[in-house]
């Protein structure tokens, strides 16, 4: 059974909607970031190591806040997503693009800090206790040829205040992932509208639908294959690279449509909190008190 765990964080966007760099953004009761209770919550479930993916421009500030209030907890590392990694062909292609090229190409960037099982999660939302300890299980003895997701019921996910991007997610009856469709998704009521972002018809769906929020859970060998589908999205995409991303629900569809493997999908009871629009904070903030009043959380984190 395997004991060391990582938890590779994407922390490397700039939260444009909201404004700033929203993974520095106090929160918590005590000034902590999301990012905190994250790292806080992974190291109560086992994690022994947390990989930081970041914007080089970015690295003196995030050190400086995040780091070394984590750094004396647990043995810490950074990696900027850069296009230094692709073929020289590519990365001339790509000069002139500022945003990042998606969440696979993130967690390649990261495949020289990545020696054991390991959990991704974006930087900027708050995914509670319970989805930590059921990640960890899930790693610390990971099957051949499986992967998983840290999955949430969609009306639980999405704020009031305008759309967010979420994976809705299509199982079988063993609990294993069929289809991912990454989508803009907006609350109407009792359901939700789903805009599927590879531009198939809009649909609603239940608010049980099962949305994966980015909290996904690999081996070693996740790395040969983004290797591998990096290289045909590129050549799939190389007279147009200004916009398109390379996402991990490509990935992982591919992945179960090509019959390499399995994803299982694995429902946490926790509630998931995050920040998309400006008004999302004060819902944020309120929960994170609760939670301290309830004393799940102390007041001062660290």
């Amino acid at each position: 059974m395997n004991k060391d765990l990582t938890l590779v964080i994407m922390a490397a966007g700039m939260g444009s909607r909201f404004g700033g760099l929203k993974q520095i953004e106090p929160m918590g009761p005590g000034g902590e970031f999301i990012i905190d209770y994250s790292v806080y919550d992974a190291i109560q479930a086992g994690f022994t190591k947390i990989v930081f993916i970041i914007k080089e421009e970015n690295y003196e500030i995030f050190k400086e806040t995040i780091g070394k209030r984590v750094e004396p907890h647990v043995h810490t590392e950074y990696v900027f997503q850069t296009n230094a990694i692709l073929p020289e062909e590519y990365q001339e292609l790509l000069k002139e693009r500022t945003k990042p090229l998606g969440t696979a190409h993130a967690i390649l960037c990261a495949k020289d800090k990545i020696n054991e099982p390991f959990a991704v999660i974006n930087a900027d939302d708050f995914y509670g206790k319970d989805a930590y300890i059921k990640a960890a299980e899930y790693l610390k003895d990971i099957p051949k040829n499986q992967y998983g997701i840290v999955a949430y019921r969609l009306g639980n996910t999405l704020t009031p205040n305008g759309s967010a991007k979420r994976g809705v997610c299509e199982v079988n009856e063993d609990n294993e992932l069929l289809k991912l469709t990454e989508s803009k998704v907006l609350l109407k009521g009792e359901v939700a509208e789903v805009e599927p972002l590879d531009g198939s018809p809009i649909f609603t769906t239940s608010k049980d639908t099962i949305a994966s929020m980015n909290f996904l859970l690999f081996d070693q060998s996740l790395i040969p294959l983004l290797e591998e589908k990096m290289i045909t999205f590129l050549e799939e995409n190389k007279n147009d690279l200004s916009s398109c991303e390379f996402l991990i629900p490509i990935v992982l569809n591919e992945y179960t449509k090509e019959k390499r493997g399995k994803v299982k999908v694995i429902e946490t009871s926790a509630t998931w909190y995050g920040i998309t629009y400006k008004e999302d904070k004060e819902i944020v903030t309120e929960a994170l008190r609760n939670l301290v009043d309830e004393g799940i959380y102390q007041k001062e984190l660290w």
